[in-house]
């Protein structure tokens, strides 16, 4: 008689918490087939998987074995990857250095800038990776070794990474937009310019460019926008590849008074710091003569051997990983993920290649529980189309994440949607949220959430989907 008492107390006891569960499982189920009816997902996949953060119990399974695109959410895989094998703490560092003869404050010689893949130098984001600071950093240290007078070439060497600066996968309409921004030895302003415009008197009228940016030496441009309707929003784009100084501009901005500003890719990002520190010597009098910029990863074109510096003046650290990550994750900078799924394979195998570094992070994520075969990347930002991932395998990463060091950094870097803690994607087609829900019961949820092939426009399946999401709060 006892034990009957002691199992119904017990039995009581678990009863709150697994009504819970059910209603929450039942909701989330009436949300999902409300959804699935819906006229834009006719001809979708919908995958959705919950679990409880605490305990990892399984909540809701929809799907969560079918491989989707998932757009920037894949951008979780390599973040948390490159946390644990790089280490929160980690940095990349830039040299300046000088080769030749310094004799009596005279430098016959040149002067390398030497990259190690940074995605922060020159970056606006930081006080200590602004343009101006760095310049002004590089002037000093040419002060400082003794150098009065410079005869010489500046070489950009961006030769550690090759000569491959964009992932395969990658389509023409998003490379020459800066989210479409490849990754080099030397980056330089998160590789990216501003393209400024002034739309038309009338819809249909042509687009004049205000402002070229032959400065990042784009020196012809095949203008072909033109004035689309009041708030029709931004809809032109750059078809710009990487080394190429002909840019072509299409599609549509608005009619509006002001001028028009959309964000493109710089073709050869390694030169430009080069530019600008030839210019500041220059102007600080410390040029004997105007030299030309080269880059180091042609020289092997030429047949001419990447030479060192005889000596280093200067070497500069990047913020740490974990202050780098956040900004990954929170303003979704696919730079950023190329960034470190290249530094990956040059930091595990001596040799920088997305195809290696995306490698590393299936292997990593095998070795945590995740079946290889649930994750195929081509890239460390979810930019490419052809990337495959399941959503069990996206709140696998979330259920890791909670129980290593870095987590409170890892969880901070989220951004705030929809009043929850997760990452949001959206390439064509495709939309996609991961992240962590406290739910007014005191519980926390892990989960992920990813629609393929939905019909419409993107705003309204997304309102759809934090319908589902809502469930969770």
């Amino acid at each position: 008689m006892r034990n009957k008492l002691l199992t119904g107390l017990f039995c009581s006891m678990l009863l709150p918490g697994t009504v819970i569960s059910q209603s929450l499982a039942d909701r989330l189920q009436t949300a999902v087939k409300k959804m699935e009816a819906d006229t834009q997902m006719k001809h979708a996949i919908f995958s959705l998987y919950v679990e409880d953060a605490a305990t990892g119990a399984i909540i809701f399974d929809k799907n969560s074995q079918v491989g989707l695109a998932p757009a920037s959410c894949q951008k979780l895989f390599t973040s948390a990857a490159a946390l644990d094998i790089l280490g929160p703490d980690y940095r990349y560092s830039t040299s300046l250095g000088y080769s030749g003869k310094l004799v009596k404050g005279l430098l016959k010689g040149d002067l390398y800038i030497t990259g190690s893949g940074d995605p922060t130098l020159g970056s606006w984001r930081y006080d200590s990776t602004k343009e101006e600071l760095i310049l002004s950093r590089w002037i000093r240290a040419v002060r400082d070794a003794g150098i009065k007078q410079f005869d010489g070439d500046i070489i950009a060497d961006d030769s550690r990474w090759g000569t491959q600066p964009l992932p395969g996968g990658w389509i023409w309409e998003d490379i020459g937009n800066y989210y479409g921004a490849g990754t080099w030895g030397l980056n330089w302003h998160e590789n990216q310019y501003d393209l400024r415009m002034k739309p038309g008197r009338a819809e249909g009228d042509s687009v004049k460019i205000v402002r070229p940016a032959d400065e990042y030496e784009i020196f012809n441009w095949g203008n072909e926008l033109r004035t689309g309707a009041p708030g029709s929003g931004d809809n032109a784009f750059i078809y710009l590849p990487p080394y190429s100084p002909i840019a072509f501009v299409r599609g549509t901005i608005p009619l509006q008074k002001e001028d028009f500003v959309i964000s493109g890719s710089i073709p050869i990002p390694p030169r430009y710091p080069a530019i600008l520190l030839g210019e500041r010597l220059n102007k600080e009098g410390l040029a004997a003569t105007t030299g030309e910029v080269l880059m180091a990863s042609e020289f092997p074109l030429e047949k001419k051997p990447v030479g060192d510096p005889d000596m280093v003046i200067d070497r500069y650290f990047s913020p740490r990983l974990d202050s780098i990550n956040y900004w990954f994750l929170r303003k979704s900078i696919n730079l950023y993920g190329e960034a470190l799924i290249k530094t990956l394979s040059f930091e595990k195998t001596g040799t920088v290649s997305t195809e290696k570094g995306a490698e590393i992070v299936r292997n990593f994520w095998g070795q945590h529980g995740i079946e290889p075969s649930a994750i195929h990347i081509l890239d460390g930002s979810g930019l490419s189309p052809q990337n495959r991932v399941t959503t069990d395998a996206l709140v696998n990463v979330l259920r890791y994440a909670k129980g290593r060091p870095w987590f409170p950094a890892f969880y901070r870097a989220l951004p705030e949607i929809n009043g929850m803690k997760m990452k949001s994607g959206a390439i064509g087609g495709a939309r996609s949220f991961t992240g962590y829900q406290l739910s007014r019961d005191g519980r926390e949820y892990a989960f992920s959430l990813i629609v393929n092939n939905y019909d419409g426009p993107s705003s309204s399946i997304v309102k759809k989907m934090f319908g589902v999401l809502d469930q969770l709060k």
